[in-house]
């Protein structure tokens, strides 16, 4: 039986280093290989030199090369969708909200962002029993009682559903950025992370950076951020659901004036994008403005106390 690797066995890397290294999130094999030596210097205290080494010898174990379009393929058998209740909003998303990806919904107030994070949270324990849900809350917005009442819908045991939701709330923009790094440690712990929710992922970033000339500042933090919850994504194969704030735009003189807080940081890192809006008769609308392989369209759906259902 082949041995497995660790970061012990790469060439400078003692037992206090790995200590270092695994306390700043380093633990792995592929970690260390897309690390930059800046980071490993100033996470272990190495030399430059010496990080250079680690990195380059941890790309060498690992098999980093090109894989076949047919790999890809077999890779994406792996992906599973989560069900909303919602024919309508389902087939718009091609079966559901997509794993292995993230999956931003945009709107004002009232457009259901927060209801399909919630209803999202239940039909994934629903799926799959033993799944876990991470929901990172920075606005206050998660609702137990909301939770109760569709469980009660899918007829799942409530409590037991509220157990297998991990909830924390975040203060600043720092205290988010941790909190979706630390959701790797949860993985570890053989909880089965299938879900992933931040509501909202904008808020703290639009409250702490004011004015043009902190655009910059604020626009490369929130590009960190998504990348750490695209890796999330993609290695732990979990669905990312964030919703986003809104703005008007002022220059707009025809059609609808809304766009989404982040620009083309959050765009551009988001797999799938959603425009919700409120339609007619208390209904909601779901718009699919992004997506790599499906196309535009609308679906129309309705907000009621066990969840999502068609119009």
């Amino acid at each position: 039986m082949v041995k497995k690797l660790t970061i012990q066995d790469l060439p400078g890397v003692g037992a206090a280093t790995a200590e270092k290294l695994s306390m700043s999130g380093f633990d792995t094999l592929m970690s260390l290989a897309v690390a930059t030596p800046g980071q490993l210097v100033s996470s272990s205290g190495v030399t430059e030199a010496t990080a250079r080494k680690i990195i380059q010898s941890a790309r060498a174990n690992l098999d980093m090369g090109f894989i076949s379009g047919i790999d890809v393929l077999k890779k994406r058998e792996q992906v599973f969708r989560i069900k909303t209740g919602s024919e309508n909003l389902n087939n718009l998303l091609g079966g559901g909200f997509e794993s292995g990806c993230i999956i931003e919904c945009f709107g004002q107030y009232g457009s259901s962002k927060t209801q399909i994070a919630h209803v999202l949270a239940i039909n994934v324990i629903k799926q799959y029993p033993d799944a876990t849900v991470v929901f990172i809350d920075t606005e206050n917005t998660f609702r137990p009682e909301r939770i109760i009442q569709i469980a009660k819908g899918a007829e799942l045991d409530p409590e037991k559903v509220l157990a297998q939701i991990k909830v924390a709330r975040a203060f600043n923009s720092d205290h988010q950025m941790l909190l979706a790094e630390k959701v790797e440690d949860i993985i570890k712990n053989d909880e089965k992370v299938k879900l992933v929710i931040i509501d909202s992922l904008t808020a703290h970033f639009r409250a702490e950076f004011v004015g043009r000339g902190t655009l910059a500042d604020r626009q490369q933090k929130l590009n960190k951020h998504m990348h750490v919850l695209s890796k999330l994504a993609s290695v732990y194969n979990i669905c990312v659901y964030v919703t986003n704030q809104v703005m008007a735009k002022p220059d707009q003189f025809f059609g609808d004036p809304t766009e989404a807080i982040g620009g083309h940081i959050v765009a551009h890192n988001s797999t799938f994008r959603l425009y919700l809006r409120k339609g007619k008769a208390g209904s909601r609308v779901a718009k699919l403005v992004d997506s790599p392989n499906l196309p535009d369209g609308e679906a129309p759906y309705r907000v009621v106390e066990e969840g999502l259902i068609d119009v």
